[in-house]
């Protein structure tokens, strides 16, 4: 009996592999579980890594003032650079809540949870986060909803099963983004010039589902023959009251007011402004937000005229009113695009474009400059605007004088002190 006792006690003391853990040897499984309490306006995450040894040392989080509740197996540990986690040896869990709601520079919400429908980013409930492994470590990473009866969740990622895989190539530690919503959901789903499209908003909610993949229908072939690649999928969220009232892009995905028009009357899209965020993927240095601004919007107004969705007399009447705008604008490098600043880039980027096809003869255009940002993929600034047209005339444009962009030359210089 000593003996069965000991073998018992033995075979107790003995850890069983967990299932989930990756046969990679190399490899270690993140579960984020996202648990929405609708009456509560919060969201309880759950992380649980599987490992078959210590291959995730730390993780480091900086939370801001809406998350609580943090809780941790192993060490946590709290200082002025954020939230330290030590898992344990074989892996843990750790949990946070989050208290969802957002307002947007006080007018409306860009994340929301109520008893109706929820609407947030991925980071606005997990936080992001920079990890500490074992040389040559990589996550697998996967995401999970509990949610409430007869609710439904639509993020930028495929589900198979109630699983969803997160996948980001360039990162060691992948993390989920891009837009969520949940509750009652009506979608609306098409794969238009090689993009997994999908619309979705609450039941009850005026969200223009097929008139936005009406949309995309006519304007998306011509973002496929501008850039040499677009994104595999684009999911669109969007609600009404209480959300904040404009668009707002993130990897592979948007949010639109349900309320926004598709097209506005003065022929610019706040959709295809936003698409064009997502697919060209442009950030800005300090200072040249403008440049980011203006793309968006400059190919938002030609891709409605490429397509045909607006005429030519509507094209040229809307380029009047974008010149007219510009004109309130005081200064272009600031430390964020107004509206009036970007109808200032929209003008300088024109001219820009005129300057190319005359000294090219017309074999080269800002098209090309567009291309050439996608595919340097750094922060853009006015020298690499200069730099990627000089490639197409062999010298700095006239568009992209100093005198031509003020605030422009205060920026240059700050930023050659710095």
């Amino acid at each position: 009996m000593l003996l069965v006792c000991a073998a018992t006690c033995a075979a107790c003391g003995t850890q069983v592999a967990d299932p989930h853990t990756p046969t990679d040897p190399l490899s270690y499984r993140i579960s984020y579980i996202v648990e929405p309490h609708p009456a509560e306006g919060a969201v309880d995450v759950t992380l649980r890594l599987s490992q078959s040894r210590s291959l995730l040392r730390e993780l480091t989080m900086r939370p801001d003032d809406r998350i609580s509740k943090i809780e941790a197996d192993g060490n946590l540990v709290s200082d002025d650079t954020g939230i330290h986690w030590n898992p344990p040896q074989s892996g843990g869990t750790m949990s946070w809540r989050v208290a969802v709601a957002n307002r947007r520079n006080g007018d409306g919400y860009d994340a929301w949870l109520g008893v109706d429908f929820g609407l947030f980013r991925a980071e606005d409930v997990i936080p992001r986060a920079s990890s500490r492994t074992l040389k040559g470590a990589t996550s697998e990473t996967w995401l999970s909803f509990q949610l409430p009866p007869k609710w439904s969740v639509v993020t930028q990622y495929f589900s198979e099963g109630g699983q969803i895989k997160v996948d980001a190539p360039e990162r060691r530690f992948d993390q989920p983004s891009g837009w969520f919503v949940l509750g009652s959901l009506g979608v609306r789903r098409e794969h238009i010039a090689g993009m997994r499209v999908a619309v979705a908003g609450p039941v009850g909610h005026a969200v223009r589902r097929l008139d936005t993949i009406a949309l995309l229908n006519w304007t998306l072939p011509e973002l496929a023959r501008l850039l040499p690649e677009l994104p595999p999928r684009l999911t669109i969220v969007s609600a009404g009251e209480p959300m904040w009232r404009g668009g707002l892009s993130a990897p592979q995905s948007l949010y639109l007011h349900a309320e926004r028009p598709l097209i506005s009357e003065n022929a610019t899209s706040t959709l295809l402004h936003e698409v064009l965020h997502m697919s060209l993927g442009l950030t800005s240095r300090d200072g040249y937000d403008w440049i980011v601004e203006g793309f968006a919007e400059y190919y938002s107004l030609q891709l409605l005229h490429r397509s045909g969705t607006i005429s030519d007399s509507r094209f040229a009447a809307a380029q009047a009113d974008i010149a007219d705008w510009a004109k309130t604008a005081s200064n272009l490098c600031g430390p964020t695009s107004t509206g009036a600043t970007t109808a200032l880039a929209v003008t300088v980027l024109d001219a820009l474009n005129k300057e190319i096809l005359e000294k090219s003869a017309g074999e080269s255009s800002l098209d090309d400059v567009a291309r050439e940002l996608w595919r340097l993929d750094e922060k853009a600034d006015l020298a690499l605007l200069i730099a990627a047209a000089r490639k197409l005339i062999g010298h700095k444009p006239d568009a992209l004088h100093s005198d031509m962009l003020p605030g422009c030359r205060t920026i240059a210089s700050q930023n050659s002190t710095n």
